[in-house]
């Protein structure tokens, strides 16, 4: 079960992290689409904004305590933070790699919860198996509107 929450931390932090970089990137893109990618990145960042509260009460029902600090979500999370302001199409292109790593990460959540079997989590694996849809769908608008670009 110690697995379990600590991996689902890792994935709070991530969710925030990429969270934030969508945020930033709808802030800051820049050119001759720029509406579009705008409200894309406006899309991305509302769906990533409403899953950070859902997964921190994840963790809450486990009886452990979420983080919520940015120093911590720094330690934590498998997503780098991004310092510098790429063009659209490198925007893009990070959010797809980072939304493969986010994917990865909650593989691994799922199996943990699959793998205990003296304390079921079914709750848990059916919010984890919503979460792999979430960013599936993602992965398929990202991949779509770099073969537009």
């Amino acid at each position: 079960m110690d697995d379990l929450i600590e991996q689902m931390k890792v994935f709070l932090a991530s969710t925030f992290a990429l969270y934030l970089k969508a945020h930033n990137f709808h802030w800051n893109v820049e050119g001759s689409n720029f509406p579009q990618y705008h409200d894309f990145f406006g899309e991305i960042y509302d769906e990533l904004w409403n899953a950070v509260d859902d997964i921190a009460e994840q963790i809450r029902q486990l009886n452990a305590f979420s983080p919520g600090s940015l120093g911590r979500f720094s330690q934590l999370s498998l997503i780098k933070d991004e310092l510098n302001v790429p063009d659209a199409k490198s925007m893009i292109e990070r959010l797809q790699g980072d939304n493969d790593t986010l994917i990865a990460q909650i593989k691994k959540v799922y199996e943990l919860c699959s793998a205990d079997e003296e304390n079921e989590q079914i709750g848990l694996e059916n919010f984890i198996q919503d979460r792999m849809m979430a960013h599936t769908k993602l992965g398929w608008k990202l991949r779509s509107t770099l073969a537009a670009m």
